[in-house]
């Protein structure tokens, strides 16, 4: 699947918000507008319903593209969900969760995970006082992490820090918007999840 496709096409294939330009996503969506003309057309044509592999791709194709995973990563992280004691569905959706990039996001110092991924890039994230250039690198408790002072988007990073909502960040996260750094005070949780997925489909989908 192709991830560096314009972020408004790939949520309309999926159909659903994304969020992939966050604030942006709120107020101009097209994804809106669609919604709007597609129901009026509906009412004139019957659409073909999906067969049920249809729906666990689609499942599987929204995660992909919340995440901005590529295929072979999500294949790994089933098959160390499957080594969990827990839920299979559950705890891929954690490790997932667990990524540096969306920990970074779910700060809201970034608009996307997309320039998170670009920041864990530039080596500019430290977790625990070593810099940490991967963005699949997986957070555990009491990590702490920041953001080099010498970065070129310091600056910039610190304003979005003091104007983000601090409703919207991850609620496992102890974050000091003055000195951009967090630590982890628990690990997700199922509900701290917010993309809209049936897990149950997803593992469906790769049981087979």
């Amino acid at each position: 699947m192709k991830l560096r496709l314009p972020v408004c096409k790939l949520c309309r294939k999926q159909q659903v918000k994304l969020f992939l330009k966050g604030e942006r996503c709120k107020t101009k969506c097209p994804l809106d507008q669609e919604k709007k003309k597609t129901r009026s057309f509906s009412k004139k044509f019957k659409f073909r319903k999906s067969s049920e592999y249809g729906f666990q791709l689609k499942e599987k194709k929204k995660v992909q593209v919340f995440y901005g995973v590529t295929e072979r990563e999500l294949q790994r992280y089933f098959e160390a969900a499957g080594k969990k004691k827990g839920i299979i569905g559950e705890e891929l959706l954690l490790f997932l969760e667990r990524r540096l990039d969306n920990v970074i996001y779910g700060l809201r110092i970034v608009p996307s995970r997309r320039m998170a991924r670009q920041i864990i890039n530039h080596g500019d994230i430290f977790v625990n006082d070593r810099r940490t250039n991967r963005p699949s690198y997986q957070v555990k408790m009491n990590d702490v992490i920041f953001l080099k002072c010498k970065s070129k988007f310091y600056s910039k990073l610190k304003e979005m820090a003091e104007k983000g909502k601090k409703d919207e960040r991850l609620t496992w996260l102890e974050f000091s918007p003055e000195k951009l750094s967090a630590k982890i005070i628990r690990l997700p949780a199922r509900s701290d999840v917010t993309v809209p997925v049936n897990e149950g489909l997803l593992m469906d989908f790769y049981s087979k």
